[in-house]
C-alpha cells in the first residue's frame, strides 16, 4: 500500500507539473464531469447513505447530493472570472508601475473526509481543488463502508489516476498519506485527530484546512417565536440523528418559556416523524456501535424529558431532551455529535453570553429572538458562523464561507472560499522600461521629496 500512494502521489506531481490543470477549460470539463457522474450515480449514492447511516432518499438528496451539484454549478459559472488576474491600487510612489494578482493553484492537495456526511465533505473540497487547478487525493472515513466504495468507484471512472484518486481503508492508510508531502491538506473530522494532522503538516511546512466542530450553543430568549424555534431547533438536531458538525449541542433557554419550549419540541417531533419514530423512514441511525454506547453514557445525567429509548443492535437513539443539567456534567464537557439535546436555563442573557466565551470557540451559534439582541450576541461572541431564528442553514448558502475558529476549525470553503482556499494568489508588479525614476537609487537625491509621499 506504502509504494502504491508513493507511486500515486509521484505521478501526480508530474501530472500538475504538465500545467494541464492550469488550463481554465479543462478545469470547467472535469467539473462538468463530476456533475454528470453524481447525476448519473444518484440513486446509488443515496441507496450507500441509507445502508450506512440509514439516510433517507429526501435527506441524503438535500443534505449530501444537492448541496454539491449547486456548488458544482457555481464554480462552473464562475470559474473564468476567478481564475483572471485581478488589477489592484498601485501607490503614487510605485508609479507608472501596475500591479496585479494572479491566483494560481498550490499543488496536489490531499483531502480527508468524515463518516457523518462523507459523500458531500469529500465531494465539496474536491470542487474547490479542481476548480483552483489542483490534483488531489481522496481519503475518506471507513466509518462509512458503502458510501466511500461508491465514491472509490466513480473517482476511478471519472478521473485519471495521476490527476484524481482515493484510497480506502482505515487509520493506517492516514498515517502513510500523512507522512507524505502535499501542497495542502484539507482535513474535516474532530479536534483530536485535527491536532494529528496539523503537526503531520507541520514537518512539511503544509498548510492546512481544518473543518471540526465543538459545541455549538442554541439560545432561547424569552421574546422568541417559541412554537418556530422549537421546530428549528428539533430539525437541526435531528438532521442525520445529531450527527452534524454544526447541530445544536445544547440549549440556553429563558427560564420563563422553558417549559413551553419542551412542549413545542415534543410537538414537532411527532409532527416530523410521527409517534412511531424508530419505524419512521425519515430518522437516521448511529454510525456504529461505538458510537452509540459513548452516546448512551452521556444520557446518565439529568432528567429525561422527552425520548431515552435506544435499541443498540439497531444502532437506534430517540431525540432525548435531557433537563436539570449542571455545566460540569459529562454531557457538557465534549461535542454531543448525537441526537442528545441538554436544557439549561437563564434569566439574565450574561449568563449563557459568560458560559459560551468561557469555553472554546463554537463552530456554529444560533439565537432565537429580536434582531437587536441577536446583533448584542454576535459582538459579544465568537464562532464560525451563526444563524439567528434558525439553525444548520447557513451551510447551504455557497456565498458564505464555511469554517471555525480556534479549537473549531481554521480556514475555509464554500463557493469562491474555495477557490481561494486551493490557490496561491501572486503578487505582480509591471515596471515600464521607457522610464527610469531615479528615487529608489543611492545617493537618494530626492529623499526630502520622497519622504513627504510616502
Amino acid at each position: 500500500m506504502n509504494d502504491n500512494i508513493i507511486e500515486q502521489i509521484d505521478s501526480q506531481k508530474n501530472f500538475f507539473k504538465s500545467h494541464q490543470t492550469k488550463n481554465i477549460q479543462f478545469r470547467i470539463e472535469q467539473l462538468k464531469s463530476l456533475k454528470s457522474a453524481i447525476i448519473a450515480r444518484e440513486k446509488f449514492i443515496t441507496d450507500a447513505l441509507w445502508q450506512d447511516l440509514h439516510k433517507s432518499y429526501e435527506e441524503a438528496y438535500l443534505t449530501e447530493i444537492s448541496l454539491v451539484i449547486q456548488e458544482i454549478n457555481y464554480h462552473i459559472k464562475k470559474l473564468k472570472n476567478w481564475a483572471k488576474p485581478k488589477r489592484v491600487n498601485t501607490p503614487i510612489y510605485l508609479w507608472p508601475s501596475r500591479s496585479k494578482l494572479y491566483p494560481e493553484p498550490l499543488g496536489i492537495a490531499l483531502i480527508i473526509s468524515p463518516w457523518n456526511y462523507p459523500f458531500q465533505l469529500t465531494m465539496s473540497p474536491l470542487i474547490g481543488a479542481i476548480s483552483a487547478g489542483c490534483t488531489a487525493v481522496l481519503k475518506p472515513s471507513p466509518d462509512a463502508p458503502k458510501t466511500s466504495q461508491l465514491m472509490a468507484e466513480l473517482i476511478a471512472d471519472t478521473f485519471s489516476k495521476n490527476y484524481i484518486s482515493l484510497f480506502e481503508g482505515g487509520i493506517e492508510v492516514n498515517q502513510m498519506l500523512l507522512k507524505q508531502r502535499f501542497d495542502i491538506i484539507f482535513f474535516t473530522g474532530s479536534t483530536r485527530v485535527g491536532k494529528i494532522v496539523s503537526k503531520a503538516a507541520a514537518e512539511f511546512l503544509t498548510p492546512v484546512v481544518l473543518e471540526l466542530g465543538g459545541k455549538s450553543p442554541c439560545i432561547v430568549d424569552k421574546d422568541a417565536n417559541i412554537k418556530l424555534a422549537a421546530k428549528r431547533i428539533i430539525w437541526g438536531k435531528t438532521l442525520n440523528a445529531g450527527q452534524t458538525c454544526i447541530a445544536p449541542d445544547y440549549i440556553y433557554v429563558h427560564k420563563s418559556i422553558k417549559e413551553e419550549l419542551v412542549k413545542e419540541i415534543k410537538s414537532a417531533l411527532i409532527n416530523m416523524f410521527g409517534s412511531d419514530l424508530k419505524n419512521s423512514a425519515y430518522y437516521p441511525r448511529i454510525i456504529h456501535t461505538d458510537a452509540f454506547k459513548r452516546l448512551k453514557n452521556l444520557m446518565q445525567h439529568g432528567e429525561i424529558r422527552m425520548g431515552g429509548e435506544t435499541e443498540e443492535l439497531e444502532k437506534f437513539i430517540a431525540p432525548t431532551l435531557l433537563d436539570n443539567i449542571k455545566t460540569s456534567d459529562a454531557i457538557m464537557q465534549e461535542e454531543i455529535f448525537g441526537p442528545l439535546l441538554p436544557l439549561l436555563t437563564f434569566e439574565d442573557m450574561n449568563e449563557p453570553l459568560s458560559y459560551i466565551n468561557n469555553g472554546e470557540k463554537p463552530l456554529a451559534l444560533y439565537y432565537f429572538g429580536s434582531n437587536q439582541m441577536a446583533v448584542n450576541i454576535l459582538n459579544k461572541t465568537s464562532s464560525g458562523g451563526a444563524c439567528i431564528n434558525d439553525t444548520i442553514m447557513h451551510v447551504s448558502n455557497h456565498h458564505l464561507p464555511f469554517g471555525g475558529v480556534g479549537h473549531s476549525g481554521q480556514g475555509n470553503y464554500h463557493g469562491k472560499k474555495s477557490f481561494d482556499t486551493f490557490s496561491h494568489f501572486k503578487s505582480v508588479v509591471y515596471t515600464p522600461t521607457f522610464i527610469d525614476l531615479p528615487f529608489k537609487y543611492a545617493p537618494f537625491k530626492f529623499f526630502k521629496f520622497i519622504k513627504n509621499i510616502i
